[in-house]
């Protein structure tokens, strides 16, 4: 019994959280409203094709930093939440805000902010659980808040405080939020309908009298005024550059609602288009809580893409898929789970854990593939094409390296490698997340799929060896000063292992950086320009060249090893994200302010261990345990 239970519970673990990443596959099923189908129509934002969804969750990830709402945070953990997806919360924002204004969204952490803002703090009895609020209960305060904004903007941002940077990046949530609400219809809109069919019937006459006043004749002043207010609602509309949610009609690309508006009284303008009636009829029945109007109207528009853009429809759909599938964080829970196992197999030294954490990484290696592969068909381009891409890519090479040294060794070790940092980077992505839009248009510098290709995934190949030597040397050193599992023959595995990949990690660091230089001669007329990115590469290569030497002629042993391995983490971290905080150089796209904080606590953390393995043998666990061995 106990053999048949070793043999089969690592694929019988593996079978059910298949099973677990299946079920989630499944797209949720609405009630009355089509919000699912809505959030599959395709708009234009950030210069690309996206399906609504996608905008929907993006943008509640800049403002509550999650991809569902709870409209009723403040109950406790063990009453049942009131969430709301994505999609239905976009559609309100969009269409009915009186709804939506309501929601308590904006997530609020800094205590000053709230202070500013008067904001309650928790209390059950105001409804409010001290982190999350409304537009209705922030919207008092704007003008005090706008002023102080105003200060706020005229500080560097690499000086300012906590409080101001929570000023900052409120004064982004609240702008994205207004934006959205002026995407289909002017956010103050009492019945979208209605006003638009006054406004139709009130061109002719308001153009007549805008004329007439131009040329100082008699004009009617109430049909003046009442078009000129329409005209600064949809002018102001335009000028939040919304996505533009108009399909292609006749000779015209996509637009924005505003400027489609205002199209229409130009003397080359154009009749108001169905989509425009198409989206005014959406939102007259969502305010008015008619879910068949509201399905009625969405088959209608979906009828008009399908006319116009099939592709972007199949697209859309195909990227609404891709977020319901949520690969890497699935990928990411089963990493814990098989790193679990794989430590819990140390100290027990079992070796069906063991087994099922590998069984467990290569499932999650899979998903992990599947999400990687599915982007790059859905940007057309290689893996690496920003910070957020760039995370993915590295915890995917270094599962592929941990997955081969526990191929070789069985020993648990390449085992925790794998799962380690196939976690850490997938939560380095989560919160590049934050940023908003990962698949965004690519910058001008980088659009050339063959060098992002070449150069950019040897680089990161680069990055990722580097960071799995280091891991694997953070091991040795944990291993080592706390426990008494690093034996000798383990330690010596390790520091092969270690140097192994670091010969690897020097090869593609080497070969990345030329590329990267002929490319820049290609790009810009020089091979090398001392630029931050530039050196932080090279320092790359010489580090790992540095290391090798120092093995070679014999200067280093297994600890010295070990040390400057990780010392290799600090020296890829700068290259990999310290440079762009710089905001200098060529290089300096995909600046996150957020992570310098913990690009920092990781440096730190990074020479504690190195002092830790400076510390002499006596104070080693494991060493100590091999001395009272041999005596």
């Amino acid at each position: 019994m106990k053999k048949h239970f070793q043999k089969w519970f690592p694929p019988g673990l593996m079978f059910v959280m298949a099973l677990w990443f299946f079920g989630n596959l499944q797209a949720p099923k609405d009630k009355d409203f089509a919000f699912t189908e809505f959030g599959q129509l395709p708009i234009t934002a950030n210069g690309r094709i996206v399906p609504l969804d996608s905008l929907a969750r993006n943008s509640l990830l800049e403002i509550r930093e999650k991809q569902t709402l709870n409209t009723e945070p403040w109950k406790a953990w063990n009453e049942s939440p009131k969430m709301v997806s994505a999609d239905e919360w976009l559609a309100n924002v969009m269409m009915n805000p009186a709804a939506a204004d309501d929601w308590p969204v904006f997530r609020v952490d800094n205590p000053d902010l709230v202070s500013l803002l008067k904001l309650p703090d928790k209390d059950l009895a105001k409804k409010s659980d001290g982190k999350h609020y409304s537009w209705n209960q922030i919207q008092p305060l704007l003008e005090t808040f706008d002023k102080e904004n105003e200060r706020v903007q005229k500080v560097e941002s690499t000086s300012r405080t906590a409080y101001e940077n929570a000023i900052a990046k409120m004064h982004e949530r609240l702008t994205l939020y207004a934006t959205l609400k002026n995407a289909v219809q002017p956010a103050d809109a009492q019945d979208w309908p209605a006003e638009l069919a006054a406004y139709e019937k009130l061109i002719p006459a308001g153009v007549i009298a805008i004329q007439a006043q131009q040329a100082a004749q008699k004009f009617d002043q109430t049909n003046f005024n009442n078009f000129i207010a329409y005209v600064q609602a949809f002018q102001f509309m335009a000028n939040l550059e919304p996505p533009l949610i108009l399909p292609p009609n006749g000779a015209r690309e996509w637009r924005r609602m505003g400027d489609a508006l205002l199209d229409a009284p130009r003397p080359n303008g154009v009749p108001i288009d169905d989509g425009v009636r198409a989206y005014a009829k959406l939102a007259g029945a969502l305010a008015a809580n008619q879910p068949e109007q509201f399905n009625s109207a969405l088959r209608d528009l979906r009828s008009l893409l399908v006319a116009a853009q099939p592709k972007a429809l199949d697209k859309a759909r195909a990227e609404v898929f891709f977020n319901q599938m949520e690969p890497f964080y699935n990928a990411m829970v089963i990493y814990v789970l098989a790193g679990l196992l794989a430590c819990f197999s140390w100290f027990n030294l079992s070796e069906t854990l063991r087994r099922a954490s590998v069984w467990l990484i290569a499932l999650a290696f899979v998903i992990h593939t599947i999400g990687l592969v599915y982007r790059m068909v859905l940007e057309g381009r290689p893996p690496v094409t920003n910070l957020y891409s760039s995370a993915i890519f590295i915890g995917w090479g270094a599962v592929l390296l941990g997955l081969i040294l526990e191929k070789f060794h069985k020993n648990g070790i390449g085992a925790v490698v794998a799962s380690g940092i196939g976690f850490i980077t997938l939560i380095i992505a989560h919160h590049l997340a934050l940023e908003g839009d990962t698949m965004e248009m690519m910058r001008a510098v980088l659009d050339t799929n063959f060098w992002l290709a070449t150069h950019v995934v040897a680089v990161t190949v680069g990055y990722a060896s580097t960071f799995v030597a280091g891991f694997l040397a953070l091991i040795y050193i944990l291993r080592g000063m706390f426990t008494k599992t690093l034996d000798e023959a383990t330690g010596k595995s390790l520091a092969r292992m270690i140097y192994g990949i670091v010969c690897f990690a020097t090869l593609f660091s080497f070969v990345g950086t030329v590329l990267g230089g002929i490319w820049a001669d290609q790009s810009w007329g020089r091979f090398w320009g001392w630029d931050p990115k530039e050196n932080g590469a090279l320092i790359i290569v010489l580090w790992n060249a540095l290391i090798l030497h120092l093995r070679w002629g014999g200067i280093i042993r297994e600890r010295g090893l070990v040390n400057c391995a990780i010392f290799g983490n600090v020296v890829t971290a700068w290259s990999w994200f310290g440079v762009n905080m710089l905001g200098i150089g060529l290089h300096s796209y995909g600046f996150t302010e957020a992570a310098f904080k913990w690009l920092v606590l990781f440096v730190a953390s990074q020479l504690a261990f190195i002092a830790l393995g400076l510390l002499p043998a006596g104070a080693w666990k494991s060493f100590k345990a091999r001395t009272a061995n041999r005596s």
